[in-house]
């Protein structure tokens, strides 16, 4: 029996939840992330600005040179996350075979429910429509490699300046025709450099790619390259993991607005970034063993380094007191720092091995889960560090969580 896979993708979802939230952005090219002083990057573009040719992951002041009237907005991720999860609640209804990938981003496995994948896509979206009033593209076939492509392929034709609202269906035993026009680099795993070598041996199409042989694939994938060329002719095995199978890692980063070489105001940064990742991996349910800071200077050179705990963890102090001591370890002082982040990596459900007199583990928990609590029922910033609320009346650190 044919597997039914739905890929789900949130249209321009930081775009589209600030036009929820104000209205009067619809219809105007703005973005989320980065500023009018042309720092920072954007996280996302809405579909106004769009036709300007702003993108995400695009500097912000390359995107002003393309559309100088572009606005720039940004909220608490609080607030992102509450829609996502809004979202993803939903999606849960469905299957438990739900995997998601991202704030905006999940795949569902529904090959068990009777009615058709397509059918089950149009409920959903107008599910979303109705009770969330956020829109969804969504893309149905066999696999997750061919309903990601197809939702992609469908999301491009929509070329109106709004959201594309688009259901896109491969049926059964027609994958290979439908990826075999598309271009070479729509094909997951070739990125631009790949892209064009094999331009260069005339291979444009992802039919192109279908069509050659493993020994010629060889060299430029090595032993990837029969997987490939499966993944070509609409082939795949990967299936929908449950929930928090795929999930890898938790992080937290900013950009900074103005950059900073001031040692205090960033380590004060790795700490609020250190409770964020916290309090996202006691939501969840997680912890991790390994914590990585990671450092980009004011000429974008960046690095990353990661210690292994020995234990797993989801406590702020535990992480903050890891992440410190990388960075002081490795921060070459005076050279003025761009961005920074903090993750923990290695996730797995929370659980240490105890002493007989050690319970220190357990108080701190039972501190974080309290805290998080008072956090949860009035706000975020319910609870502050003296020096976070000093920081917070400072002008020029601030910048964009991403």
């Amino acid at each position: 029996m044919d597997r039914k896979i739905i890929h789900v993708d949130l249209d321009a979802f930081f775009c589209s939840v600030e036009e929820l939230l104000d209205p009067s952005l619809i219809g105007v090219p703005f973005a989320v992330g980065g500023n009018t002083n042309g720092r920072g990057v954007v996280a996302s573009a809405s579909y106004a600005a769009r036709q300007y040719g702003v993108r995400s992951a695009m500097p912000s002041n390359q995107a002003l040179r393309l559309c100088p009237q572009l606005k720039f907005t940004h909220r608490s991720h609080h607030l992102y996350s509450d829609y996502s999860e809004k979202v993803m609640a939903v999606l849960r209804d469905y299957t438990p075979l739900f995997q998601q990938m991202s704030v905006d981003e999940a795949y569902l496995d529904v090959s068990d429910l009777r009615q058709s994948a397509e059918s089950i896509a149009r409920q959903i979206q107008a599910r979303i429509d109705r009770e969330i009033k956020l829109s969804t593209s969504m893309g149905v076939a066999t696999n997750k490699l061919v309903a990601k492509l197809a939702n992609d392929y469908g999301k491009s034709q929509v070329r109106t300046g709004r959201p594309p609202h688009a259901i896109t269906v491969i049926e059964p035993g027609k994958e290979a025709k439908f990826l075999a026009p598309l271009d070479i680099q729509c094909m997951l795993g070739i990125g631009p450099k790949t892209a064009e070598k094999l331009r260069g041996r005339g291979i444009q199409t992802i039919g192109d790619l279908a069509a050659m042989d493993e020994k010629s694939l060889a060299p430029f994938f090595g032993n990837y390259a029969l997987e490939l060329k499966e993944k070509a002719m609409g082939i795949s095995h990967s299936r929908v993991h449950f929930e928090h199978e795929s999930q890898k890692s938790c992080s937290n980063e900013t950009t900074f607005n103005s950059d900073s070489v001031d040692v205090n105001f960033l380590l004060d940064k790795l700490r609020s970034q250190a409770e964020k990742v916290g309090y996202r991996l006691r939501r969840d349910g997680l912890a991790g063993s390994v914590v990585q800071i990671k450092l980009r200077y004011s000429d974008f050179t960046t690095f990353t380094r990661q210690k292994e705990l020995g234990i797993l963890t989801n406590l702020d102090e535990e992480i903050y007191a890891a992440a410190a001591d990388l960075f002081l370890n490795n921060l070459i002082h005076g050279r003025p720092v761009r961005l920074i982040g903090v993750g923990v990596s290695n996730l797995d459900s929370p659980h240490r091995q105890m002493g007989l007199w050690d319970d220190a583990f357990q108080e701190k928990s039972k501190l974080a889960n309290a805290i998080d609590s008072l956090k949860d029922r009035y706000g975020k910033k319910i609870i502050q560090r003296a020096s976070q609320l000093q920081k917070s009346k400072e002008i020029g650190h601030n910048g964009v969580d991403e």
